[in-house]
């Protein structure tokens, strides 16, 4: 990590990580320090060292809020934070009624900084708007702009008709990123699927005998569990499920426990397996192309959800397998697929973001698995190729992240 140090310019301490011909890299030693002094002493205005304790508030509700967003808000009078809260959890209030319930003191003629544009109509909660215009607030500071259609400029439209003074997009890029799973998720109707895999230096994820405890060290392995909490589902293929019989469960205590989701084309999990003894602690679907209706039933009543689509290319209609988990509510999925599940995954085109985890380490073997298998593209020109990379150090292993580019880039 020196060396990596070394060769770019080192950004602001809020920041924590290096930039180097257009890739960051950061140093989770250091990732978690306070972003700011939110009365104005660290570097940045004082707009955005407030909205920074916002996004620290919003980042509280990671794991228990989808498929709403994230989102933060902190309460200003006379250089004063007087009130604070985030959107806890779903179906529950929302970050402003909840800063504004906190306030120490009048809120009239006060600032609030909120990391998303308010909302202005009625869902599960009444509109945030309503409760900012009557609390006599003076001025709203926001991060992010809501691209639901029911708000999308709304929000920020009504506040200033009521004489609202408003300033937008302070640390835009930082909210965004924040709530990158409901904006896809809102504006493209699918789940947010992150592709992740851990491999050695040379390219394998399991030894020649299959073994794969452990290929990274603990604290990668504690950053995927942390993901699992993150996300709103995990998905893994028949092959996997079969040869490793993993729980994919969140193992952090307290937090929540993503739905698992099983590509089994065929129905061939098995009834005694680790998965189905925890069907109790883990909301569990099986996506299948089998049309036997008495196996089907066998399955329902061990308490597997099923979701049956179609067969495209010999497997399981990814593409719809998406539609119909969107139907359910599920925003986002981390898929921990084996090598074919994997190609399968990019072929359809369904991957947004790729973890890759690499350990300083050498497997060998001619027949080892590797992460990505089916046939491969015929030519280097026709690579996925990945865009905005940024690369993350836990102990040893690497963690290379990046977004898949489309076809029209």
């Amino acid at each position: 990590m020196d060396n990596i140090k070394n060769a770019g310019t080192l950004l602001p301490e809020h920041d924590n990580k290096i930039k180097c011909s257009g890739i960051s890299y950061e140093n989770t030693a250091c990732a978690h320090r306070n972003a700011t002094d939110p009365h104005g002493n660290a570097a940045g205005t004082r707009d955005e060292s407030y909205m920074r304790l916002a996004l620290a508030l919003a980042e509280k509700g990671m794991g228990h809020t989808s498929p709403n967003p994230m989102v933060g808000a902190v309460i200003v009078k006379d250089g004063r934070i007087i009130g604070q809260g985030y959107h806890e959890r779903y179906g529950e209030p929302h970050a402003e009624r909840n800063a504004l319930a906190s306030c120490t003191e009048d809120p009239a003629g006060a600032t609030i900084y909120v990391t998303l544009e308010p909302c202005c109509h009625y869902g599960k909660q009444p509109p945030c708007t309503d409760a900012i215009i009557s609390s006599g607030i003076s001025r709203v500071v926001t991060g992010s702009g809501d691209p639901n259609p029911l708000v999308a400029g709304k929000g920020i439209s009504i506040l200033s008709e009521h004489g609202i003074e408003v300033t937008e997009h302070v640390l835009k890029k930082e909210c965004d990123a924040l709530n990158e799973v409901f904006f896809h998720y809102i504006t493209r109707k699918k789940p947010f699927v992150v592709m992740k895999y851990a491999m050695t230096l040379d390219g394998k994820i399991a030894a020649h005998t299959g073994n794969s405890k452990w290929v990274t060290g603990e604290e990668a392995r504690n950053n995927v569990q942390a993901d699992r909490g993150r996300y709103s589902a995990i998905m893994a293929g028949i092959g996997t499920v079969l040869k490793d019989d993993p729980l994919l469960t969140c193992r952090i205590p307290g937090r929540r426990n993503p739905v698992r989701i099983i590509c089994d084309s065929s129905l061939r999990t098995s009834l005694k397996s680790r998965i189905a003894a925890t069907i109790p602690e883990a909301r569990t679907i099986i996506a299948t192309c089998c049309n036997d209706d008495d196996l089907i039933r066998t399955y329902s009543d061990a308490g597997f959800e099923i979701i049956k689509v179609n067969r495209t290319d010999g497997h399981l209609d990814l593409n719809e397998l998406m539609d119909r988990l969107y139907e359910l509510k599920i925003d986002s999925i981390l898929l921990e697929g084996g090598g074919k599940l994997n190609w399968s995954a990019l072929k359809a085109g369904i991957v947004n973001k790729v973890q890759a985890y690499i350990a300083p380490k050498l497997f060998g073997g001619e027949n080892a698995r590797t992460p990505v298998e089916g046939e491969g593209v015929s030519d280097p020109a026709g690579a996925f190729r990945l865009k905005d990379i940024s690369i993350r150090l836990f102990g040893e292993d690497l963690l290379i992240e990046g977004y898949t580019v489309c076809l029209q880039e």
